[in-house]
């Protein structure tokens, strides 16, 4: 069994080998009987388009479902396992997004305890792994849980590189910060990301990634499960609280994460309540302040305090 701790997520880039994977003969299959199933344009069914939205695919068939398919079409590769129990919080909200892109990209789903072999190909250390192929090579990808606000902006820049290349990082100083969280060193991490401020204040990607080097350091070491249970049972601990809502913010639940600190808001008054309202204002920070969650906590939050 796994470890099921959240991991932080950030997303990463760096050139995988799939050679040998190229001409890897693929099993004649028999066609399947037509199944039952959710209509289409809704999440779990066909998008409303028609096309393929979500595929399970293996080593046998990996060349011509994701290598030949990303040649026409975007395909983002899902590494998930039965047992993972961050998988199970992110590939459904991945399926949702693809069903809705109506055949704009593809969903291959990559189970790890049958497919060793993928996984080794792409390095793949931790699930969930979600890896972007375009034009026949991996382009992007990124590990853990992430909020579906970042993930959607995620999609967007995939989509955005044309179905051939995508250009060379604009800022490499925001590329090195990325690296440092992803590696997990925060502190080299967050002196990256406060130059870039120092340099370029109100750079939104650096302002989220300083949000996210503050999450990390407050998660770690804590087991979720129990973060989250010590939650429940005392609603007025304010710590208890500000660690749960940084838990679901890793955990793609931002606006459950929201809603409990507005709450708390509700309950408290002078610094505590203070305290808990810049607590809530860093968890804005990471998914933007674009993001229609964040818009109606902010009013929900102003409701609260006023």
């Amino acid at each position: 069994m796994s470890d099921p701790r959240i991991t932080s997520s950030i997303f990463t880039r760096g050139a995988v080998d799939l050679s040998a994977l190229r001409g890897t003969p693929e099993p004649s299959r028999p066609t399947a009987p037509s199944q039952a199933g959710p209509p289409a344009g809704v999440p779990g069914g066909p998008p409303a388009g028609g096309g393929v939205a979500v595929i399970d695919v293996t080593e046998a068939t990996f060349q011509s479902e994701v290598l030949e398919r990303s040649l026409s079409t975007p395909v983002i590769v899902d590494f998930w396992a039965e047992w993972c129990e961050p998988c199970k919080q992110l590939s459904p909200v991945l399926e949702r997004l693809a069903a809705e892109g109506e055949g704009a990209w593809v969903l291959a789903r990559v189970d790890v305890d049958a497919n060793p072999r993928l996984a080794q190909m792409f390095r793949v250390q931790g699930i969930p792994m979600v890896y972007a192929v375009v034009g026949g090579q991996p382009i992007d990808a990124f590990s853990g849980v992430v909020p579906e606000a970042q993930l959607r902006q995620w999609i967007q820049a995939i989509l955005k590189a044309g179905g051939v290349t995508v250009a060379e990082p604009e800022d490499p100083r925001l590329t090195e910060a990325d690296d440092a969280l992803m590696s997990g060193d925060l502190e080299a991490a967050e002196a990256a990301y406060r130059k870039i401020l120092a340099e370029t204040p109100a750079d939104a990607a650096a302002e989220a990634g300083l949000a996210q080097v503050g999450v990390a350091r407050r998660v770690a070491g804590a087991d979720p499960r129990a973060a989250l249970a010590a939650a429940e049972q005392a609603p007025d601990d304010i710590e208890a609280q500000l660690l749960a809502a940084d838990i679901e913010v890793l955990s793609g639940l931002a606006e459950q994460a929201y809603a409990r600190l507005v709450g708390l808001v509700r309950r408290t008054a002078g610094d505590d309540r203070e305290k808990v309202r810049q607590h809530l204002v860093s968890l804005f920070t990471i998914a933007g302040p674009d993001d229609p969650a964040v818009a109606a906590a902010r009013r929900a939050l102003a409701s609260a305090l006023f």
